[in-house]
């Protein structure tokens, strides 16, 4: 069984849709996808050392993207529980009986996870430098400040879809930056 690998540097264009398309059915509001989507590339891209490459890239990233929905209903719920998302495989997808246990836990830390994250800490802020001041500063207050969609659109009078442009071409340029400089 020969093993996958991954190709960061082609998600966006590769899943963006069939990750919008799975999550849209699942949260109805198109802004919180477009946010859980880009979350998802960014965690993708912090663990993809644990990438075993034992399922598919684009059912890697549905693993991760489906803690990110958990995590969203039991931010919303915590007060009721932990949340309960119904998740449902296609055959397209699925290689035999998927099971989530199948993909190492992105959060699961020991002692050299933790020297690596200082590491890529480093490598992501002088990555960001490298972007033009408007798109690292928006990149900054959505993915690392965590401000909505809707303050940032107000602070540089843009449209959300502007911000997902601006979010996508700084994530990209990001990822290539850490792939030249980190990895």
């Amino acid at each position: 069984m020969s093993k996958n690998i991954l190709n960061p540097e082609h998600w966006v264009d590769r899943y963006s849709d069939y990750l919008y398309n799975y999550t849209i059915t699942r949260i109805n509001d198109p802004e919180m996808v477009k946010d859980l989507i880009s979350e998802t590339f960014l965690a993708g891209l912090k663990s993809k050392d644990n990438f075993k490459g034992l399922a598919s890239e684009r059912t890697w990233l549905v693993s991760i993207l489906k803690r990110k929905i958990i995590d969203h209903y039991r931010k919303m719920n915590s007060n009721k529980g932990k949340a309960e998302v119904r998740m449902s495989y296609s055959s397209e997808e699925s290689e035999g009986d998927w099971l989530e246990e199948q993909v190492s836990d992105p959060y699961e830390k020991n002692t050299e996870d933790s020297i690596e994250n200082k590491e890529l800490g480093v490598a992501i802020f002088n990555c960001l430098e490298t972007l033009n001041e408007k798109q690292a500063t928006i990149f900054k207050m959505k993915t690392i400040d965590g401000f909505d969609t809707e303050a940032i659109c107000k602070e540089f009078d843009i449209t959300p879809s502007n911000l997902w442009v601006i979010i996508h071409r700084a994530r990209k340029a990001m990822a290539e930056c850490l792939e030249n400089s980190w990895l």
